[in-house]
Protein backbone atom coordinates (compact mmCIF):
# COMPACT_ATOMS: atom_id res chain seq x y z
CA UNK A 1 0.00 0.00 0.00
CA UNK A 2 2.76 2.44 0.93
CA UNK A 3 4.40 2.07 -2.45
CA UNK A 4 1.51 3.77 -4.25
CA UNK A 5 -0.48 6.94 -4.01
CA UNK A 6 -3.51 6.49 -1.79
CA UNK A 7 -6.92 6.93 -3.30
CA UNK A 8 -9.19 9.73 -2.01
CA UNK A 9 -11.81 7.21 -0.90
CA UNK A 10 -9.30 5.52 1.40
CA UNK A 11 -8.24 8.88 2.85
CA UNK A 12 -11.82 9.87 3.57
CA UNK A 13 -12.53 6.83 5.73
CA UNK A 14 -9.37 7.11 7.84
CA UNK A 15 -9.85 9.40 10.85
CA UNK A 16 -6.11 9.32 11.52
CA UNK A 17 -5.51 11.68 8.60
CA UNK A 18 -7.43 14.46 10.39
CA UNK A 19 -4.40 15.83 12.35
CA UNK A 20 -2.97 17.04 9.03
CA UNK A 21 -5.78 19.61 8.80
CA UNK A 22 -4.16 21.74 11.51
CA UNK A 23 -0.80 22.35 9.82
CA UNK A 24 -2.58 22.69 6.47
CA UNK A 25 -4.66 25.61 7.76
CA UNK A 26 -1.53 27.26 9.20
CA UNK A 27 0.31 26.85 5.90
CA UNK A 28 -2.53 28.60 4.06
CA UNK A 29 -2.28 31.52 6.50
CA UNK A 30 1.51 31.57 6.14
CA UNK A 31 1.33 31.83 2.36
CA UNK A 32 -1.26 34.61 2.55
CA UNK A 33 0.77 36.52 5.14
CA UNK A 34 4.03 36.31 3.23
CA UNK A 35 2.21 37.64 0.17
CA UNK A 36 1.09 40.71 2.17
CA UNK A 37 3.77 41.32 4.82
CA UNK A 38 2.82 44.90 5.73
CA UNK A 39 1.63 46.73 8.85
CA UNK A 40 -1.65 45.86 10.64
CA UNK A 41 -3.13 43.38 8.09
CA UNK A 42 -6.38 43.12 10.08
CA UNK A 43 -7.99 40.34 8.08
CA UNK A 44 -4.76 38.35 8.24
CA UNK A 45 -4.53 38.63 12.01
CA UNK A 46 -8.08 37.33 12.35
CA UNK A 47 -7.28 34.49 9.96
CA UNK A 48 -4.12 33.59 11.91
CA UNK A 49 -5.98 33.47 15.24
CA UNK A 50 -8.74 31.41 13.65
CA UNK A 51 -6.26 28.94 12.15
CA UNK A 52 -4.40 28.61 15.44
CA UNK A 53 -7.65 27.99 17.34
CA UNK A 54 -8.76 25.49 14.68
CA UNK A 55 -5.45 23.68 15.04
CA UNK A 56 -5.98 23.49 18.80
CA UNK A 57 -9.43 21.99 18.19
CA UNK A 58 -7.92 19.45 15.78
CA UNK A 59 -5.34 18.50 18.41
CA UNK A 60 -8.09 18.02 20.97
CA UNK A 61 -10.01 15.85 18.51
CA UNK A 62 -6.87 13.78 17.90
CA UNK A 63 -6.51 13.23 21.65
CA UNK A 64 -10.15 12.10 21.80
CA UNK A 65 -9.60 9.78 18.83
CA UNK A 66 -6.63 8.23 20.60
CA UNK A 67 -8.71 7.67 23.74
CA UNK A 68 -11.56 6.04 21.78
CA UNK A 69 -9.84 4.14 18.98
CA UNK A 70 -6.33 3.71 20.34
CA UNK A 71 -3.01 4.31 18.56
CA UNK A 72 -2.93 4.12 14.80
CA UNK A 73 -1.51 5.48 11.57
CA UNK A 74 -3.03 7.20 8.58
CA UNK A 75 -2.62 5.95 5.02
CA UNK A 76 0.47 7.27 3.28
CA UNK A 77 -0.15 10.29 1.07
CA UNK A 78 2.74 9.71 -1.25
CA UNK A 79 4.68 6.99 -3.02
CA UNK A 80 7.62 4.68 -2.41
CA UNK A 81 7.21 4.91 1.36
CA UNK A 82 7.76 8.70 1.30
CA UNK A 83 5.12 11.36 1.78
CA UNK A 84 2.74 12.58 4.46
CA UNK A 85 1.54 10.17 7.12
CA UNK A 86 0.32 10.53 10.68
CA UNK A 87 1.40 8.32 13.56
CA UNK A 88 -1.03 8.94 16.41
CA UNK A 89 -0.01 7.63 19.83
CA UNK A 90 0.53 8.97 23.34
CA UNK A 91 3.73 10.79 22.32
CA UNK A 92 2.49 12.48 19.15
CA UNK A 93 -0.94 13.36 20.58
CA UNK A 94 0.63 14.96 23.65
CA UNK A 95 3.13 16.95 21.60
CA UNK A 96 0.49 18.02 19.08
CA UNK A 97 -1.80 19.35 21.81
CA UNK A 98 1.13 21.12 23.48
CA UNK A 99 2.35 22.77 20.26
CA UNK A 100 -1.15 23.79 19.22
CA UNK A 101 -1.95 25.34 22.60
CA UNK A 102 1.28 27.33 22.93
CA UNK A 103 1.05 28.32 19.27
CA UNK A 104 -2.44 29.69 19.76
CA UNK A 105 -1.34 31.70 22.81
CA UNK A 106 1.71 33.08 20.99
CA UNK A 107 -0.32 34.11 17.94
CA UNK A 108 -2.85 35.95 20.13
CA UNK A 109 -0.07 37.62 22.11
CA UNK A 110 1.78 38.68 18.97
CA UNK A 111 -1.27 40.52 17.64
CA UNK A 112 -0.77 43.08 20.41
CA UNK A 113 3.00 42.81 20.88
CA UNK A 114 3.77 43.43 17.19
CA UNK A 115 0.95 45.91 16.60
CA UNK A 116 2.14 48.67 14.30
CA UNK A 117 5.39 46.96 13.31
CA UNK A 118 6.24 47.55 9.66
CA UNK A 119 6.64 43.80 9.06
CA UNK A 120 3.84 42.47 11.22
CA UNK A 121 2.39 40.46 8.37
CA UNK A 122 5.70 38.73 7.72
CA UNK A 123 5.98 37.87 11.41
CA UNK A 124 2.54 36.27 11.36
CA UNK A 125 3.47 34.32 8.23
CA UNK A 126 6.73 32.88 9.55
CA UNK A 127 5.14 32.12 12.92
CA UNK A 128 2.37 30.14 11.24
CA UNK A 129 4.88 28.37 9.00
CA UNK A 130 7.04 27.41 12.00
CA UNK A 131 4.06 26.00 13.87
CA UNK A 132 2.97 24.02 10.82
CA UNK A 133 6.46 22.52 10.44
CA UNK A 134 6.63 21.55 14.13
CA UNK A 135 3.20 19.91 13.94
CA UNK A 136 4.23 17.89 10.89
CA UNK A 137 7.35 16.86 12.80
CA UNK A 138 5.61 15.57 15.92
CA UNK A 139 2.97 13.58 14.02
CA UNK A 140 5.35 12.25 11.36
CA UNK A 141 4.69 8.62 10.46
CA UNK A 142 7.69 8.10 8.17
CA UNK A 143 11.33 9.10 8.08
CA UNK A 144 11.08 11.33 5.01
CA UNK A 145 8.39 13.51 6.58
CA UNK A 146 10.32 13.61 9.86
CA UNK A 147 13.55 14.83 8.26
CA UNK A 148 11.77 17.31 5.97
CA UNK A 149 9.78 18.79 8.86
CA UNK A 150 12.93 18.93 11.01
CA UNK A 151 14.71 20.99 8.36
CA UNK A 152 11.66 23.16 7.65
CA UNK A 153 11.29 24.00 11.35
CA UNK A 154 14.84 25.30 11.49
CA UNK A 155 14.54 27.32 8.29
CA UNK A 156 11.29 28.99 9.34
CA UNK A 157 12.63 29.76 12.81
CA UNK A 158 15.75 31.26 11.22
CA UNK A 159 13.57 33.86 9.52
CA UNK A 160 12.05 34.78 12.87
CA UNK A 161 15.44 35.03 14.54
CA UNK A 162 16.41 37.51 11.83
CA UNK A 163 13.16 39.47 12.10
CA UNK A 164 15.28 42.54 12.89
CA UNK A 165 18.01 41.89 10.31
CA UNK A 166 20.15 44.93 11.16
CA UNK A 167 20.87 43.94 14.75
CA UNK A 168 24.37 42.41 15.02
CA UNK A 169 23.35 40.25 17.98
CA UNK A 170 20.43 38.77 16.05
CA UNK A 171 22.68 38.07 13.06
CA UNK A 172 25.29 36.34 15.19
CA UNK A 173 22.76 34.22 17.06
CA UNK A 174 20.83 33.20 13.94
CA UNK A 175 23.91 32.22 11.97
CA UNK A 176 25.45 30.38 14.90
CA UNK A 177 22.24 28.40 15.28
CA UNK A 178 22.09 27.78 11.54
CA UNK A 179 25.50 26.10 11.41
CA UNK A 180 24.62 23.87 14.38
CA UNK A 181 21.28 22.97 12.86
CA UNK A 182 22.83 22.13 9.51
CA UNK A 183 25.22 19.70 11.14
CA UNK A 184 22.35 18.20 13.10
CA UNK A 185 20.15 17.95 10.01
CA UNK A 186 22.87 16.09 8.11
CA UNK A 187 23.31 13.74 11.07
CA UNK A 188 19.57 13.06 11.22
CA UNK A 189 19.34 12.52 7.46
CA UNK A 190 22.19 9.99 7.59
CA UNK A 191 20.54 8.27 10.56
CA UNK A 192 17.28 8.05 8.59
CA UNK A 193 19.08 6.47 5.65
CA UNK A 194 20.73 3.93 7.94
CA UNK A 195 17.43 3.10 9.62
CA UNK A 196 15.71 2.69 6.27
CA UNK A 197 18.44 0.37 5.01
CA UNK A 198 18.77 -1.52 8.28
CA UNK A 199 15.06 -2.22 8.79
CA UNK A 200 13.87 -2.19 5.18
CA UNK A 201 11.13 0.37 5.79
CA UNK A 202 10.62 4.10 6.22
CA UNK A 203 7.67 3.67 8.58
CA UNK A 204 8.62 4.90 12.06
CA UNK A 205 6.16 2.62 13.89
CA UNK A 206 7.48 -0.44 12.06
CA UNK A 207 11.07 0.56 12.86
CA UNK A 208 10.20 0.91 16.55
CA UNK A 209 8.55 -2.50 16.68
CA UNK A 210 11.49 -4.14 14.91
CA UNK A 211 13.99 -2.46 17.21
CA UNK A 212 12.06 -3.55 20.31
CA UNK A 213 12.09 -7.16 19.13
CA UNK A 214 15.58 -7.16 17.60
CA UNK A 215 19.20 -6.87 18.60
CA UNK A 216 21.87 -4.24 18.07
CA UNK A 217 23.88 -4.06 14.88
CA UNK A 218 26.59 -1.65 13.67
CA UNK A 219 24.04 0.06 11.45
CA UNK A 220 21.62 0.54 14.34
CA UNK A 221 24.33 1.91 16.62
CA UNK A 222 25.49 4.33 13.92
CA UNK A 223 21.90 5.48 13.39
CA UNK A 224 21.47 5.99 17.14
CA UNK A 225 24.65 8.09 17.19
CA UNK A 226 23.28 10.28 14.38
CA UNK A 227 19.98 10.73 16.21
CA UNK A 228 21.83 11.63 19.41
CA UNK A 229 24.00 14.22 17.65
CA UNK A 230 20.98 15.82 15.99
CA UNK A 231 19.16 15.97 19.33
CA UNK A 232 22.12 17.48 21.19
CA UNK A 233 22.65 20.21 18.59
CA UNK A 234 18.94 21.00 18.35
CA UNK A 235 18.44 21.41 22.08
CA UNK A 236 21.34 23.80 22.77
CA UNK A 237 23.56 21.44 24.73
CA UNK A 238 26.98 22.47 26.01
CA UNK A 239 29.17 23.69 24.34
CA UNK A 240 26.85 24.59 21.43
CA UNK A 241 24.40 26.44 23.67
CA UNK A 242 25.53 30.00 22.95
CA UNK A 243 22.99 30.87 20.28
CA UNK A 244 20.09 30.43 22.70
CA UNK A 245 21.41 33.11 25.05
CA UNK A 246 21.70 35.56 22.14
CA UNK A 247 18.22 35.24 20.61
CA UNK A 248 16.90 37.88 23.01
CA UNK A 249 17.31 40.31 20.09
CA UNK A 250 14.16 38.79 18.58
CA UNK A 251 10.59 39.76 19.57
CA UNK A 252 9.43 38.20 22.84
CA UNK A 253 6.82 35.95 21.13
CA UNK A 254 9.68 34.19 19.32
CA UNK A 255 11.26 33.28 22.65
CA UNK A 256 7.95 31.74 23.73
CA UNK A 257 7.54 30.04 20.35
CA UNK A 258 10.92 28.37 20.81
CA UNK A 259 9.31 26.29 23.55
CA UNK A 260 6.46 25.10 21.34
CA UNK A 261 8.34 21.99 20.23
CA UNK A 262 11.36 23.77 18.69
CA UNK A 263 14.03 23.79 21.37
CA UNK A 264 12.40 20.61 22.76
CA UNK A 265 12.64 18.83 19.42
CA UNK A 266 15.88 17.11 20.44
CA UNK A 267 14.16 15.45 23.36
CA UNK A 268 11.18 14.51 21.21
CA UNK A 269 13.51 12.90 18.67
CA UNK A 270 15.15 10.72 21.33
CA UNK A 271 11.74 9.78 22.73
CA UNK A 272 10.34 8.92 19.31
CA UNK A 273 13.25 6.55 18.64
CA UNK A 274 13.51 5.27 22.22
CA UNK A 275 13.55 1.62 21.16
CA UNK A 276 16.40 2.27 18.73
CA UNK A 277 18.37 4.22 21.33
CA UNK A 278 18.12 1.35 23.85
CA UNK A 279 20.06 -0.82 21.41
CA UNK A 280 23.03 1.57 21.77
CA UNK A 281 23.69 1.91 25.54
CA UNK A 282 27.06 3.57 24.94
CA UNK A 283 25.38 6.30 22.89
CA UNK A 284 22.76 6.76 25.60
CA UNK A 285 25.50 7.06 28.21
CA UNK A 286 27.17 9.83 26.21
CA UNK A 287 23.81 11.56 25.87
CA UNK A 288 23.36 11.35 29.63
CA UNK A 289 26.78 12.85 30.32
CA UNK A 290 26.21 15.75 27.91
CA UNK A 291 22.80 16.41 29.43
CA UNK A 292 24.14 16.34 33.00
CA UNK A 293 27.00 18.73 32.21
CA UNK A 294 24.61 21.10 30.44
CA UNK A 295 22.08 20.99 33.29
CA UNK A 296 24.67 21.78 35.95
CA UNK A 297 26.42 24.41 33.84
CA UNK A 298 23.23 26.20 32.80
CA UNK A 299 21.76 26.10 36.30
CA UNK A 300 24.85 27.67 37.86
CA UNK A 301 25.17 30.44 35.26
CA UNK A 302 21.45 31.20 35.46
CA UNK A 303 21.80 32.28 39.10
CA UNK A 304 24.18 35.13 38.16
CA UNK A 305 22.24 36.73 35.29
CA UNK A 306 21.00 40.29 35.95
CA UNK A 307 18.54 40.48 33.04
CA UNK A 308 15.23 38.62 33.21
CA UNK A 309 15.21 37.22 29.67
CA UNK A 310 18.87 36.19 29.85
CA UNK A 311 18.16 34.38 33.10
CA UNK A 312 15.22 32.61 31.44
CA UNK A 313 17.42 31.63 28.50
CA UNK A 314 20.04 30.08 30.79
CA UNK A 315 17.25 28.36 32.68
CA UNK A 316 16.11 26.85 29.39
CA UNK A 317 19.62 25.57 28.70
CA UNK A 318 19.68 23.92 32.12
CA UNK A 319 16.21 22.42 31.64
CA UNK A 320 17.05 21.11 28.18
CA UNK A 321 20.14 19.51 29.70
CA UNK A 322 17.95 17.83 32.31
CA UNK A 323 15.59 16.62 29.58
CA UNK A 324 18.49 15.14 27.60
CA UNK A 325 19.82 13.59 30.84
CA UNK A 326 16.47 11.88 31.39
CA UNK A 327 16.67 10.42 27.88
CA UNK A 328 20.24 9.31 28.53
CA UNK A 329 19.02 7.47 31.63
CA UNK A 330 16.31 5.82 29.47
CA UNK A 331 13.56 7.56 31.47
CA UNK A 332 11.63 8.49 28.33
CA UNK A 333 8.17 8.96 29.95
CA UNK A 334 9.71 11.44 32.40
CA UNK A 335 11.44 13.25 29.55
CA UNK A 336 8.07 13.66 27.80
CA UNK A 337 6.57 14.99 31.02
CA UNK A 338 9.49 17.39 31.34
CA UNK A 339 8.89 18.72 27.83
CA UNK A 340 5.25 19.46 28.58
CA UNK A 341 5.83 21.04 31.99
CA UNK A 342 8.81 23.14 30.94
CA UNK A 343 7.20 24.31 27.70
CA UNK A 344 4.11 25.60 29.48
CA UNK A 345 6.06 27.23 32.29
CA UNK A 346 8.74 28.85 30.17
CA UNK A 347 6.43 30.12 27.43
CA UNK A 348 4.37 31.83 30.14
CA UNK A 349 7.53 33.18 31.78
CA UNK A 350 8.73 34.83 28.56
CA UNK A 351 5.33 36.30 27.69
CA UNK A 352 4.92 37.63 31.24
CA UNK A 353 8.52 38.85 31.62
CA UNK A 354 7.61 42.51 31.10
CA UNK A 355 4.87 42.38 33.72
CA UNK A 356 7.21 40.59 36.12
CA UNK A 357 9.83 43.34 35.83
CA UNK A 358 7.22 46.00 36.59
CA UNK A 359 5.96 44.03 39.59
CA UNK A 360 9.46 43.63 41.04
CA UNK A 361 10.25 47.30 40.48
CA UNK A 362 7.13 48.25 42.44
CA UNK A 363 8.20 46.29 45.53
CA UNK A 364 9.41 48.57 48.35
CA UNK A 365 12.97 48.33 49.55
CA UNK A 366 13.27 44.88 51.21
CA UNK A 367 14.23 44.45 54.85
CA UNK A 368 16.70 41.96 56.33
CA UNK A 369 17.09 38.74 54.35
CA UNK A 370 16.98 35.36 56.10
CA UNK A 371 20.27 33.65 55.22
CA UNK A 372 20.51 29.94 56.05
CA UNK A 373 23.65 28.74 57.79
CA UNK A 374 25.21 25.29 57.76
CA UNK A 375 22.91 24.02 60.49
CA UNK A 376 19.80 25.15 58.58
CA UNK A 377 21.02 23.50 55.39
CA UNK A 378 21.73 20.24 57.23
CA UNK A 379 18.25 20.24 58.76
CA UNK A 380 16.78 21.04 55.35
CA UNK A 381 18.54 18.02 53.83
CA UNK A 382 17.23 15.79 56.62
CA UNK A 383 13.64 17.01 56.20
CA UNK A 384 13.84 16.71 52.41
CA UNK A 385 15.10 13.14 52.76
CA UNK A 386 12.20 12.27 55.08
CA UNK A 387 9.78 13.83 52.59
CA UNK A 388 11.35 11.87 49.72
CA UNK A 389 11.14 8.53 51.56
CA UNK A 390 7.54 9.11 52.66
CA UNK A 391 6.26 10.15 49.24
CA UNK A 392 8.39 7.55 47.47
CA UNK A 393 6.84 4.81 49.62
CA UNK A 394 3.34 6.18 49.03
CA UNK A 395 3.81 6.20 45.25
CA UNK A 396 5.65 2.87 45.07
CA UNK A 397 8.95 4.48 44.20
CA UNK A 398 10.88 1.55 45.69
CA UNK A 399 9.80 -0.57 42.72
CA UNK A 400 11.20 1.93 40.21
CA UNK A 401 14.47 1.45 38.32
CA UNK A 402 17.63 2.93 39.89
CA UNK A 403 17.65 5.75 37.34
CA UNK A 404 14.26 6.96 38.52
CA UNK A 405 15.31 6.73 42.17
CA UNK A 406 18.38 8.85 41.43
CA UNK A 407 16.19 11.39 39.66
CA UNK A 408 14.00 11.52 42.76
CA UNK A 409 17.09 12.20 44.85
CA UNK A 410 17.92 15.13 42.60
CA UNK A 411 14.38 16.41 43.26
CA UNK A 412 15.20 16.26 46.97
CA UNK A 413 18.21 18.51 46.35
CA UNK A 414 15.92 20.93 44.54
CA UNK A 415 13.56 21.36 47.49
CA UNK A 416 16.43 21.68 49.98
CA UNK A 417 16.91 25.31 48.99
CA UNK A 418 13.23 26.06 49.64
CA UNK A 419 13.24 24.41 53.05
CA UNK A 420 16.57 25.99 54.04
CA UNK A 421 15.17 29.49 53.50
CA UNK A 422 12.41 28.76 55.97
CA UNK A 423 14.80 27.30 58.55
CA UNK A 424 17.19 30.27 58.59
CA UNK A 425 17.78 31.90 61.97
CA UNK A 426 15.94 35.13 61.16
CA UNK A 427 13.20 33.53 59.08
CA UNK A 428 9.68 34.40 60.27
CA UNK A 429 7.30 31.56 61.00
CA UNK A 430 5.17 32.50 57.99
CA UNK A 431 8.17 32.02 55.70
CA UNK A 432 8.92 28.64 57.27
CA UNK A 433 5.34 27.51 56.71
CA UNK A 434 5.28 28.82 53.14
CA UNK A 435 8.55 27.18 52.05
CA UNK A 436 7.67 23.88 53.71
CA UNK A 437 4.26 23.84 52.05
CA UNK A 438 5.84 24.65 48.68
CA UNK A 439 8.37 21.84 49.10
CA UNK A 440 5.67 19.31 49.99
CA UNK A 441 3.41 20.45 47.15
CA UNK A 442 6.26 20.31 44.65
CA UNK A 443 7.25 16.81 45.70
CA UNK A 444 3.70 15.47 45.62
CA UNK A 445 3.15 17.03 42.21
CA UNK A 446 6.36 15.49 40.88
CA UNK A 447 5.55 11.96 42.01
CA UNK A 448 1.93 12.20 40.90
CA UNK A 449 2.79 13.53 37.46
CA UNK A 450 5.51 10.92 37.07
CA UNK A 451 3.01 8.16 37.81
CA UNK A 452 0.59 9.73 35.34
CA UNK A 453 3.23 9.97 32.61
CA UNK A 454 4.20 6.33 33.03
CA UNK A 455 0.56 5.27 32.86
CA UNK A 456 -0.13 7.43 29.79
CA UNK A 457 2.84 6.10 27.81
CA UNK A 458 2.62 2.46 28.94
CA UNK A 459 3.09 0.18 25.94
CA UNK A 460 4.30 3.07 23.79
CA UNK A 461 7.60 3.93 25.46
CA UNK A 462 9.95 1.25 26.82
CA UNK A 463 10.74 0.76 30.49
CA UNK A 464 14.25 1.75 31.55
CA UNK A 465 16.54 -1.30 31.63
CA UNK A 466 18.87 -2.10 34.52
CA UNK A 467 21.96 0.13 34.33
CA UNK A 468 25.34 -1.33 33.45
CA UNK A 469 28.64 -0.57 35.21
CA UNK A 470 29.06 2.79 33.51
CA UNK A 471 25.42 3.57 34.21
CA UNK A 472 25.97 3.06 37.94
CA UNK A 473 29.00 5.31 37.85
CA UNK A 474 26.99 7.99 36.05
CA UNK A 475 24.15 7.73 38.57
CA UNK A 476 26.57 8.09 41.48
CA UNK A 477 28.29 11.10 39.94
CA UNK A 478 24.93 12.73 39.23
CA UNK A 479 23.77 12.42 42.83
CA UNK A 480 27.07 13.79 44.16
CA UNK A 481 27.22 16.66 41.65
CA UNK A 482 23.63 17.84 42.10
CA UNK A 483 23.94 17.46 45.88
CA UNK A 484 27.04 19.64 45.89
CA UNK A 485 25.32 22.31 43.80
CA UNK A 486 22.31 22.25 46.16
CA UNK A 487 24.57 22.89 49.16
CA UNK A 488 26.45 25.65 47.33
CA UNK A 489 23.23 27.35 46.26
CA UNK A 490 21.81 27.24 49.79
CA UNK A 491 25.01 28.61 51.32
CA UNK A 492 25.74 31.14 48.58
CA UNK A 493 24.43 34.21 50.48
CA UNK A 494 27.05 33.55 53.16
CA UNK A 495 29.85 33.84 50.60
CA UNK A 496 28.40 36.46 48.27
CA UNK A 497 30.47 39.38 49.61
CA UNK A 498 33.80 37.57 49.75
CA UNK A 499 36.31 39.01 47.22
CA UNK A 500 36.93 35.57 45.73
CA UNK A 501 33.20 35.06 45.23
CA UNK A 502 32.89 38.45 43.52
CA UNK A 503 35.69 37.54 41.11
CA UNK A 504 34.22 34.12 40.41
CA UNK A 505 30.83 35.66 39.76
CA UNK A 506 32.22 37.61 36.80
CA UNK A 507 33.41 34.39 35.14
CA UNK A 508 30.19 32.55 35.91
CA UNK A 509 28.04 35.41 34.58
CA UNK A 510 29.91 35.13 31.28
CA UNK A 511 29.34 31.37 31.14
CA UNK A 512 33.07 30.72 31.68
CA UNK A 513 33.52 32.23 28.19
CA UNK A 514 32.53 29.01 26.44
CA UNK A 515 30.36 30.92 23.99
CA UNK A 516 33.17 33.38 23.24
CA UNK A 517 35.52 30.51 22.49
CA UNK A 518 32.94 29.03 20.12
CA UNK A 519 32.61 32.39 18.37
CA UNK A 520 36.35 32.50 17.90
CA UNK A 521 36.33 28.95 16.58
CA UNK A 522 33.62 29.72 14.07
CA UNK A 523 35.35 32.90 12.93
CA UNK A 524 34.20 36.42 12.14
CA UNK A 525 31.59 35.26 9.62
CA UNK A 526 28.96 35.50 12.39
CA UNK A 527 29.18 39.30 12.34
CA UNK A 528 28.60 39.81 8.64
CA UNK A 529 25.56 41.73 7.53
CA UNK A 530 22.43 39.64 7.13
CA UNK A 531 21.03 39.22 3.61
Amino acid sequence: MSAYLVSPSLISISPYVAPLLGPLSLLVVALAALAAPGRRPRWLLIAAETAALFTLAVAGAAMALLAVAGPGSSPLLGAGGAGLAVRLDAVSATMMLLVAFIGWVVVRYAVTALDGDARQGAFVGWTAATLAAVLLLVVAGNLVQLVAAWVATSLCLHRLLLFYPTRPGAIRAARKKLVMVRIGSVALALAAVLLGLGYGTLDIAAIGEAARAGTASPVTIAAAAGIALAAILKSAQFPTHGWLTEVMETPTPVSALLHAGVINAGGFLLIRFADVMLLAPVVLAVVGVVGAVTALFGGIVMLTQPAVKNSLAWSTIAQMGFMILQCGLALFPLALLHIVAHSLYKAHAFLASGTAVEAVAAIPRPGPVAIPNGRAVTRAFALALVLYVALGAAFGFHAKPPQAIALGAILVFGVVYLIAQGLADRAPRALTLRTTTAAIGTSIGYFALQAGAEWWTAGVLPVAPAPGPFGWVLIGLLVIAFGTVAVAQSMLPNWAFHPAAAGLRVHVTNGFYANALLDRLLGTWTTRTAP
